[in-house]
């Protein structure tokens, strides 16, 4: 796995126990945390209006509400890096193709059976959506 992988991860589950917790990412964040995956956490949450917009929109049937705090977490950081990549420091962004596929690995590892194929839904969703609105730009 590579150290992006980790740093990504590193911010999704920060902003998880943050949803939780309702504690300051401050006190959740390593503190050793490099300056991306601060970045990705401080941004996901910044933009959190934003993103969960994009989330509920695609999450037919469901409210936010209803999403798990972890799904809602990786579904976040990869909207995130898809829809403003400029927002976290890195040599380049990552595609949003690969942003989609770390995302559903993450809900492969860490939640339950059904969740890879829901935040792949919405985040594919999400990419059409951006496809659409490039193509008519």
């Amino acid at each position: 796995m590579s150290q992006r992988s980790d740093q990504r991860r590193a911010a999704v589950f920060a902003l998880y126990q943050q949803d939780l917790t309702g504690r300051a990412l401050d006190d959740l964040l390593e503190r050793d945390a490099s300056t991306f995956t601060r970045a990705l956490a401080y941004a996901a949450d910044d933009y959190a209006e934003d993103l969960d917009g994009h989330i509920e929109r695609h999450a037919q049937g469901w409210s936010l509400g209803r999403i798990a705090p972890l799904e809602k977490a990786i579904m976040r950081v990869a909207l995130l890096e898809m829809l403003h990549p400029d927002v976290a420091p890195g040599d380049r962004p990552i595609p949003p193709e690969g942003a989609i596929d770390e995302a559903v690995e993450t809900a492969k590892t860490f939640c339950g059976a059904d969740a890879p194929g829901f935040v792949n839904g919405i985040l594919a969703a999400v990419l059409r959506e951006m496809h659409e609105n490039s193509a008519t730009s």
